[in-house]
């Protein structure tokens, strides 16, 4: 049964996103969802608008081209828009105008164009012509006075292929949708510039002392053809003097963390020195104070 592809589905919605202004009531100024048709009705047979169980023989929308051919699927491959008139960008902007533009991109082979086999449009509302990929017609019925048709040739569909970047594109060029802002480029302080503040120096200059730097850096002290060290007093030569006292610095701080810097009977010594006697006896229980007295005892009388 024929459907619709989900690539032509993304155009439909994009369309209807950006020219149904008013989506909450069907205005004649307006593009309305029944205005945006892929998949013609249960009578329709034969051309873009069917899959492969509609179409007929010799079908044009199959015979012409083996990208029809090799792409039939039951897929539709064709997308009709309707009238609108929206306001944008300083300007109006309609069903003719948008068909007129989509044929000018096609015509210059716009590399988003390429899936497109026809255009069958009205470009003032009185006469219908075609634009053709393959130049085999330049006309069609009255319908489409009142609508446009796109027919995308079928690998397209059958491959989903992205098809919203050209009516993106149009969207963007009236001004419904917002262009991206590019990058700025980068400030004349930020690029390389012959320049360098010296007439007797180029850049070829700078960029061979910046080599000759980063060589000094990574080579080992004392490694000839190299620039010589920085002057003294300035930020590198302190930092390389403060790295060059590093393993004396870590060298000594191991030899102190090894020692004992508390010498207990100093310390119990001037403890003592500071107390009266009769706190050093409170302080002292009564058994080992009977035990020191009964030893001062006999060293007296000894």
């Amino acid at each position: 049964m024929t459907s619709a592809p989900a690539n032509l589905l993304a155009v439909r919605n994009l369309l209807l996103t950006y020219l149904n202004v008013d989506k909450n009531a069907v205005r004649a100024a307006d593009l309305e969802p029944a205005e945006v048709g892929i998949v013609g009705d249960v009578n329709h047979r034969g051309g873009y608008h069917c899959g492969s169980d509609r179409v007929v023989r010799n079908d044009y929308s199959v015979v012409e081209s083996s990208r029809d051919r090799s792409g039939l699927t039951l897929y539709a491959s064709a997308l009709d828009v309707g009238m609108f008139s929206v306001r944008s960008g300083g300007g109006t902007h309609n069903l003719r105008t948008f068909s007129t533009w989509m044929v000018a991109q096609c015509a210059a082979n716009a590399a988003d164009t390429r899936d497109i086999r026809e255009i069958i449009y009205s470009p003032d509302g009185r006469t219908v012509r075609r634009w053709d990929r393959l130049g085999r017609r330049t006309s069609g019925d009255s319908s489409h006075l009142f609508h446009t048709h796109f027919s995308f040739f079928r690998d397209s569909t059958k491959a989903g292929r992205d098809q919203t970047p050209l009516f993106r594109r149009y969207l963007t060029a009236i001004g419904m949708i917002a262009a991206v802002k590019p990058e700025d480029d980068m400030e004349q302080t930020d690029k390389l510039i012959n320049d360098t503040g010296s007439s007797s120096r180029t850049v070829g200059n700078v960029l061979a002392d910046l080599q000759n730097l980063r060589n000094w850096l990574i080579s080992p002290v004392g490694t000839s053809g190299l620039v010589g060290p920085p002057m003294a007093n300035s930020p590198l030569q302190q930092m390389l003097a403060m790295l060059s006292a590093w393993p004396a610095l870590v060298a000594q701080v191991n030899e102190l963390s090894g020692k004992d810097f508390a010498d207990e009977e100093e310390i119990v010594s001037g403890v003592l020195a500071g107390l009266p006697a009769e706190k050093i006896a409170e302080a002292i229980p009564q058994q080992i104070a009977r035990d020191v007295a009964d030893e001062l005892s006999r060293r007296l009388t000894a």
